[in-house]
């Protein structure tokens, strides 16, 4: 692996636009076979601060323009007119080198409502050999984990008495205990799985990139902006970029491949002609595609986050200030791989059903963390916080991306539409009513003495959505805007092949046609490493 300049061939087999959680996997599987040369480009940097490695990272890196970039959504009735920063991974590894650590795949039905929209391939059962490949879990392999895989996935390495004491009131109020939600079911309450190894966050560009950096047939280009897809005859045949000023580009004899994520991979496809005629037409673009899907379905989990004061100073609120409990954590990291410092965005968690689920199938998704905050990057509250938070599995707003200039490097219009249909917010209210009566049972409610958010003046329905609109905010699961079908309006095949062009696939998590359940890098893995085979097919 070096980076272009390095090597004399400005022709490659294959060109991939994205070094995040599925383009790694991509250029990894597809430079296994030494005659096949790859471009991997990536905008953002190699990623080597140590914080970027560190589990409990992330609360440094992802707000950090070093390592992301900060997209601003439109301002919507659902967020009472706010604007929400969506932060995207900008360094290797993308998101998965900055996010919350969570592994958790989703509920079987997600792949299986793909399946049952035409993509046959994808169901779940379809898709188990690909997680399991590239996994490598802590518990040993069986029939629902690899063992064997590159990408670590561990049981959490925190015991708090405040989360277990949540765990209990769950079960307490009703939920069955879950020992693995990437087991049969995520349905119930227990403890997550998270994307670490030996201590270290494990992430796209640790695992599937750094044990091939010697492969002379792999080139990765960092700090380089795609810019356009290069077409002759109606066949992608290269790539434009710029770095650092300059402009380059480079020919791919087979494919280009796009796993820049659901808002680069449209916004690029929009920019090389590939979108909405009328609106190509609008900024002076040829049209090489009228592909009036590209952009739309845009799909988000909305959280909303309830936070209690503990009764005794057991947080980690007030234990970061303690120098004793800093060094105390550091050594439990240094010596068992274990305690805060390899924690994520959530310990434990859970799922559950309002009245509007559907035979069994959660609906809504908990986030419990012994600590609170406004929002990461930001310092602990000064008291002792508990933080749970819930957020609808299914949502059924759909938003919008669209291009506002010819210029790559400026953001493209995001609508959310968060919180537009009556479900959605049936779903948020139900669940913060939910954390409220767990928050309540004995197992718990002797651990704290008095709600923070979302406080005594949101008592009615009416109250905890306008909570909600108010104080919620993205869980940074965007996909869906180069929806995958097999209808005339899906962007991609099933074998994620862009319609209306030869040699151009998109392989990312914006071929998701819905949202799955849970967190969604799991399955933005999964996405590449079965792109990556039906490319392998195809060869």
């Amino acid at each position: 692996m070096h980076p272009l300049g390095e090597s004399q061939a400005v022709e490659f087999d294959y060109i991939i636009v994205g070094a995040g959680s599925a383009g790694c996997i991509v250029a990894n599987r597809l430079s296994a076979d030494p005659g096949t040369r790859v471009l991997l480009i990536e905008a953002g940097g190699p990623g080597r601060s140590l914080w970027i490695h560190l589990p409990i990272g992330y609360f440094r890196t992802m707000l950090d323009p070093r390592f992301s970039r900060s997209f601003p959504t439109e301002p919507c009735e659902g967020t009472a007119d706010r604007a929400i920063a969506w932060p995207r991974g900008r360094v290797l590894g993308g998101s998965s080198s900055i996010n919350g650590l969570i592994f958790i795949r989703g509920q079987h039905e997600d792949f299986d409502d793909w399946a049952a929209g035409g993509a046959s391939d994808w169901s779940y059962q379809s898709l188990l050999p690909h997680f399991r490949r590239y996994e490598r879990y802590s518990g040993g392999e069986d029939v629902y984990h690899g063992g064997r895989g590159e990408f670590g996935v561990s049981e959490l390495r925190n015991d708090h008495p405040a989360c277990a004491a949540w765990v209990e009131a769950g079960a307490q109020f009703g939920l069955p205990r879950n020992p693995d939600f990437n087991g049969a079911s995520t349905y119930g309450v227990g403890a997550y799985q998270l994307a670490i190894a030996d201590g270290w966050r494990s992430s796209a560009a640790t695992a599937f990139l750094k044990p091939i950096r010697n492969r002379p047939n792999l080139s990765v280009l960092t700090g380089a902006q795609a810019t356009r897809i290069l077409f002759e005859r109606g066949r992608a045949v290269g790539l434009q970029w710029v770095q650092a000023g300059k402009q380059g580009e480079a020919r791919a004899n087979r494919e280009v491949i796009l796993s820049g994520g659901a808002l680069q991979s449209p916004q690029l496809l929009q920019l090389s002609g590939i979108g909405p005629a009328s609106l190509l037409r609008a900024h002076g673009i040829d049209v090489v595609a009228d592909a009036p899907g590209v952009g739309e379905n845009l799909q988000d989990h909305y959280q909303a986050r309830t936070i209690v004061r503990l009764r005794d100073p057991i947080s980690l609120n007030d234990d970061v200030r303690r120098p004793t409990k800093l060094a105390a954590m550091g050594l439990q990291w240094l010596f068992k791989n274990a305690g805060p410092l390899t924690v994520g965005a959530g310990q434990v968690g859970g799922a559950a059903c309002t009245a509007d689920a559907r035979n069994g199938r959660p609906d809504v998704q908990f986030n419990v963390m012994p600590l609170s905050v406004d929002k990461p990057g930001m310092p602990l509250h000064r008291y002792s916080g508990f933080t749970a938070a819930v957020w609808q599995c299914h949502p059924q707003a759909r938003g919008r991306l669209s291009i506002t200039s010819t210029d790559p490097l400026a953001a493209p219009r995001i609508e959310t539409r968060y919180l537009s249909t009556d479900t959605d917010r049936r779903a948020i209210v139900a669940g913060l009513r939910m954390l409220r009566e767990i928050y309540a049972q004995p197992a718990f409610a002797k651990y704290y003495d008095a709600e923070v958010l979302p406080g005594a003046e949101a008592r009615d329905d009416a109250g905890l959505l306008d909570f909600a609109r108010h104080h919620g905010g993205t869980v940074y699961h965007c996909v869906g805007t180069c929806r995958m079908g097999t209808d005339t309006d899906s962007v991609v095949d099933p074998q994620l092949r862009v319609r209306g062009v030869d040699g151009l696939r998109v392989i990312d998590a914006s071929i998701m046609p819905t949202v799955t359940s849970a967190n969604t890098n799991a399955a933005s893995l999964m996405i590449g490493e079965k792109g990556a085979s039906l490319v392998l097919n195809a060869a």
